[in-house]
């Protein structure tokens, strides 16, 4: 099982754990929610990478600023190379930047909810976008959002790589 995210937030660093704070909250919830696993369980099956592996820095007005172009292609090699280490049944991107990096670009609506066969670098996987679980966007919570994480995380549960440990 591979999750990916965007980038480690300014506290990730600190803790020394991905999705330490607010977003991780919501995630390991809605995580409980599919499988009944706590935290401690996720970390222990679930591998987590980023698209891009430093903390980018904040956006002028607050918040945290997306990778560049650049920056994500500096960071490439990690998650290629843990793809290929890996191998993964199943991976899972969190958000519009992670979703981006396995399948081409479309709205959240079009991909959330749905499972993907995707072949990245040589390998074949299945792929399970998520929606990024920050406070920032509220996609998760209205509709047909919460409705589609609804389903992605229904499909996530029965995938037989959660039974087998991906």
């Amino acid at each position: 099982l591979l999750l990916v995210g965007q980038a480690p937030g300014d506290r990730e660093p600190k803790l020394g754990r991905p999705f330490a704070w607010t977003a991780g909250r919501t995630l390991f919830k809605w995580f409980h929610e599919a499988t009944g696993w706590s935290e401690e369980e996720v970390r222990d099956r679930v591998y987590f990478a980023a698209v891009c592996r430093c903390f980018p820095g904040k956006k002028p007005g607050g918040g945290d600023r997306v990778p560049s172009p650049d920056e994500i292609e500096n960071c490439a090699g990690w998650l290629e190379r843990e793809f290929a280490l890996l191998r993964p049944a199943l991976v899972l991107p969190v958000g519009k930047l992670a979703i981006a990096r396995f399948l081409p670009p479309a709205a959240l609506n079009d991909v959330i909810g749905r499972r993907f066969a995707v072949t990245w670098r040589g390998h074949t996987a299945d792929c399970i976008p998520l929606p990024h679980p920050s406070g920032a966007s509220s996609w998760p919570r209205t509709e047909p959002g919460r409705t589609l994480l609804g389903e992605a995380l229904r499909l996530i549960a029965a995938h037989p790589a959660m039974r087998t440990g991906g």
